[in-house]
């Protein structure tokens, strides 16, 4: 039998050890991942646990769950995804489609969407939940099941400078990303419009989690289409636009939104 063989036979047969496995993870994960911050986080947990339990509150030792990170002066966010995600919904908002097609985006934010536009919803990892107004196929971006010019409204937000690096099962493939920028262009209609986020700034692989691109590459990889606007999210995390990719400011880890139209004929 394999360890892991064994160890799957022993959490059968002692299910109170599982139990007491994930509970001594849970209160001790704080430690293991920021043991520095940590120790003083975990002074004021249980003197305020001592005062909660003298003030009649009921807190059983065995369901503790420290969090000791969540006191900061402002609620924190990722830059990157507030701001793309309400630019996004306030473009759409704007044009109003009859329909919309994500490929691989949030899924939180591909949620909220539905509730006002249709969304069609690609992913190589299909997405295993329901709602009015969302629909989740399965799908590869760089062989998307979608005839030629045929989507007026598409968007995909910090997906492509994941492709072919495998972090997410798809196979490794130094081209990834430009095979998915043509597969986007392929699909959008004329007088369609593609938006688009990725990260800008030093170009660089870092493998395997992302690529970094120069602003002024990114319209290269799609000739077809016509840049119509341009926003980025600098290093400080502020929304900026109005000007050209070109202009942009030196960054190291921003994040460029483009929004690109097919001319019609």
């Amino acid at each position: 039998m394999t360890s892991a063989g064994r160890l799957e036979a022993l959490v059968r047969r002692h299910p109170a050890l599982l139990r007491w496995a994930y509970r001594t993870v849970r209160c001790l994960g704080p430690l293991l991942s920021h043991p520095l911050a940590a120790i003083p986080g975990y002074i004021r947990f249980f003197r305020e646990r001592r005062a909660y339990l003298a003030a009649g509150g009921r807190a059983n030792a065995a369901e503790l769950y420290p969090c000791l990170f969540d006191r900061v002066a402002s609620t924190p966010f990722d830059p990157h995804y507030f701001f793309q995600a309400a630019w996004l919904a306030r473009r759409l908002a704007e044009v109003r489609p009859s329909r919309h097609v994500d490929v691989g985006s949030s899924v939180q934010m591909i949620g909220m969407l539905s509730a006002f536009v249709p969304v069609i919803f690609f992913d190589y990892r299909p997405l295993r939940a329901q709602l009015p107004g969302m629909s989740p196929v399965a799908g590869n971006i760089v062989r998307l099941p979608l005839r030629s010019l045929s989507l007026a409204s598409l968007s995909c937000l910090h997906v492509i400078e994941h492709i072919g690096l495998g972090r997410y099962g798809d196979p490794c493939d130094p081209q990834g990303g430009e095979k998915a920028a043509r597969e986007l262009q392929r699909v959008v209609a004329p007088g369609g419009r593609l938006f688009l986020s990725l990260p800008i700034g030093r170009e660089r692989v870092c493998f395997n989690a992302h690529r970094v691109h120069l602003p002024e590459n990114v319209p290269k990889l799609f000739p077809e289409l016509r840049l119509e606007s341009f926003s980025f999210i600098d290093d400080a995390g502020k929304m900026n636009g109005g000007i050209a990719p070109s202009a942009a400011p030196a960054m190291d880890y921003g994040c460029g939104l483009f929004e690109f139209s097919r001319p019609a004929p």
